[in-house]
């Protein structure tokens, strides 16, 4: 009897350690240039070498007055430490003392130039530490950090000052209706999640952008969840509508919030893309 219970213990204590809270991040400082860049950290316990992504926040920003990584960030760092990897969230607005960045119509970050800057600073930071696995580093980027993402990733942003290059990349709902009209095309396999109800972003022009890439590139693979709006990915959220979006800097209204079935399987192909 006493053996039965302790089973029985076992098996209900069980689920409870697995739904132990995620623990605090470490604040890591990265030389950028004029600027100190701030970033958050979670490590998977050891010595490693780890497997790394760098996770790029949208134009709300990474960090709230009382949390230092915002709910959605830490659900995808939760996420990707089950992988083993470890997770660095660069703060690029915070740490130029900035605020939310989404309807502003002069942007003082630009994607092309401060934010690539900031993935350019981190990933040199990450070929530095002992245990980070350094050809196993990829980037994962939401909205604005996603479009930013696409830009870092384009063969003449390649600096071969820190080698290896990014393992994979996967942006989720940028806006891609520049890059669809630049010849864009990616240097690492890239992957495109986006809703194709997303009335923020452009599915179609995310569809363009990808396909007029395979003629010159071979890596670029785009998934459109034809139910999902922007914002499928974050966690019981309600379907609403903003009249600016808190994921890209346009002046149109859209709708935000959760699909359940777009987000699970999100979750599976990430976690697959970043294993290649």
């Amino acid at each position: 009897m006493r053996l039965k219970s302790a089973l029985i213990f076992l098996m209900l204590a069980a689920p409870l350690a697995a739904a132990a809270p995620l623990p605090a991040p470490q604040q890591v400082e990265i030389s950028d240039g004029n600027v100190t860049l701030h970033a958050q950290l979670f490590r998977p316990d050891g010595d490693g070498p780890f497997p790394v992504v760098i996770a790029l926040h949208g134009c709300g920003g990474l960090a709230s007055r009382s949390e230092p990584v915002l709910p959605r960030y830490r659900d995808w760092a939760e996420e990707l430490l089950t992988t083993g990897h470890a997770v660095l969230l660069p703060d690029s607005y915070g740490s130029r003392e900035l605020g939310p960045q989404c309807r502003t119509k002069e942007h003082q970050v630009q994607i092309r130039r401060e934010r690539v800057a900031d993935i350019n600073a981190a990933r040199q930071w990450l070929v530095q530490q002992k245990w980070v696995a350094h050809d196993r580093i990829s980037l994962v980027g939401w909205g604005n950090g996603a479009a930013a993402l696409l830009w870092a990733v384009r063969p003449q942003m390649w600096s071969r000052n820190v080698e290896p290059d990014f393992r994979s990349a996967i942006a989720f709902y940028p806006d891609c209706r520049s890059s669809s009209g630049l010849g864009w095309s990616a240097r690492v396999p890239t992957l495109v999640l986006i809703g194709g109800r997303d009335d923020v972003a452009s599915p179609s022009a995310c569809h363009q952008m990808v396909d007029g890439a395979r003629g010159r590139s071979a890596l670029a693979r785009i998934v459109v969840y034809p139910d999902a709006y922007h914002g499928f990915d974050r966690a019981n959220l309600p379907l609403h509508v903003i009249a600016a979006s808190s994921d890209v800097a346009i002046d149109e209204r859209g709708h935000v919030g959760t699909d359940t079935d777009a987000r699970k399987d999100a979750q599976k192909r990430v976690a697959e893309w970043l294993a290649r």
